[in-house]
């Protein structure tokens, strides 16, 4: 008698954001749990965009990795920059104006950190770089889009996938990173801590 394949093991999102979801299930993963996690997200003294990205990123999924047990955990941090200035995740008008203001015309960089943990401890992580210009923004554009509300909590006041798409006139590195995953390099870093993708492929409905 042939034995049963052993069950896939359990996947955790240490996140809300339904964006994430989305792009996970784009490559047919869909988590068994949605565990966001809690952390002060303010920049360290000196602290560079990429290496809060990263830190930020490792911390979310160790925080959640408690209540999860057994589970592979994924974990992200996404962080808007023009030179070593990090813009906030916009939660009021002002902050959403400023960004918008600042990024008007010129190119910045997205820089998301992702990192995934395994039920015995194993950790592997990944900063990704992207860059991403806009054209020039009348008042017009910035109050229609404020009025929007799609700004809201989205790190540099703006969301690609979104309206905003139509203020882009160029993009340079991964799409779903600055959405907010780089889904090429979290499913390779799952392989590498030994999470059978395609093995979840079937569930992804």
């Amino acid at each position: 008698m042939t034995a049963a394949p052993a069950a896939s093991p359990g996947l955790a999102l240490a996140s809300a954001s339904p964006r994430r979801l989305d792009l996970l299930r784009q490559i047919g993963l869909v988590p068994d749990r949605v565990a966001p996690a809690d952390i002060d997200e303010t920049p360290l003294r000196d602290e560079r965009p990429g290496q809060l990205a990263l830190r930020l990123a490792v911390q979310k999924g160790e925080a959640a990795r408690a209540g999860v047990a057994g589970m592979f955990v994924i974990s992200a941090d996404t962080v808007v920059a023009v030179g070593r200035r990090i813009l906030p995740k916009a939660e009021t008008v002002e902050e959403a104006r400023a960004c918008l203001r600042l990024l008007s015309g010129r190119k910045h960089d997205v820089l998301t950190g992702v990192a995934v943990f395994a039920p015995d401890g194993r950790r592997a992580s990944r900063l990704v770089e992207a860059r991403v210009a806009l054209k020039r923004l009348s008042h017009v554009d910035v109050e229609g889009y404020i009025g929007s509300e799609e700004w809201r909590g989205k790190a540099g006041g703006y969301a690609i996938q979104g309206l905003a798409g139509g203020f882009v006139t160029g993009i340079s590195g991964s799409y779903s990173a600055i959405v907010g995953l780089p889904l090429h390099e979290t499913a390779a870093l799952l392989e590498g801590v030994g999470f059978p993708i395609a093995r979840r492929w079937g569930k992804s409905a």
